[in-house]
């Protein structure tokens, strides 16, 4: 028996499928869940390629100390001035989700503003297409899209045997969560 059960009403991410759109910008102030914090060498750069490259909105900022940029409810960042960076991009990641239709304008914008920051986009066994973006502050950054549900997909089987299934699917969908 599963303890998972659908809570897709507390995310702005809307449902799977080649005509999804992407919420608005969300320029509301909340107590943030979670947030990401990245050290930059030179802000005005940094805040241009988040921009331009990525998508994000500067919601405020301390001016010479820190820039808060966000794209959808949850999806927020903080550029903080630093003294230097990481030479390389690490290991770690972060993720950020987007639509479908999302993907390849990415790709494309990242690529205007620094044509050697992108890798994919490439799909996964667990059913998303993803693209990395290593930022000018050598942040490793994956914008990934859920694609449509095919129940006969390997994808599907990948996370059957993980014991994640779609509603309806013959295991009950876990309502007595909600």
């Amino acid at each position: 028996m599963s303890d998972h059960y659908n809570a897709f009403e507390i995310s702005p991410v809307p449902a799977p499928g080649p005509d999804a759109v992407a919420p608005e910008p969300y320029r509301g102030i909340y107590g943030m869940p979670a947030f990401v914090t990245i050290p930059t060498s030179d802000v005005a750069a940094s805040v241009d390629f988040w921009i331009r490259g990525l998508g994000f909105f500067e919601l405020f900022s301390i001016p010479g100390t820190l820039v808060h940029l966000r794209r959808w409810a949850f999806q927020d960042v903080l550029l903080v001035a630093a003294a230097d960076v990481p030479a390389q991009a690490p290991a770690m990641s972060v993720s950020f989700a987007c639509v479908l239709g999302q993907i390849e304008p990415l790709v494309e914008a990242c690529r205007a503003v620094s044509p050697d920051s992108v890798d994919g986009p490439r799909d996964t066994p667990w059913n998303t297409r993803d693209v990395e973006v290593i930022t000018p502050e050598n942040a490793r950054v994956v914008f990934t899209a859920a694609k449509p549900f095919d129940p006969a997909s390997q994808e599907a089987r990948n996370l059957e045997a993980i014991g994640i299934t779609p509603p309806g699917a013959g295991r009950g969908d876990n309502a007595e969560h909600a």
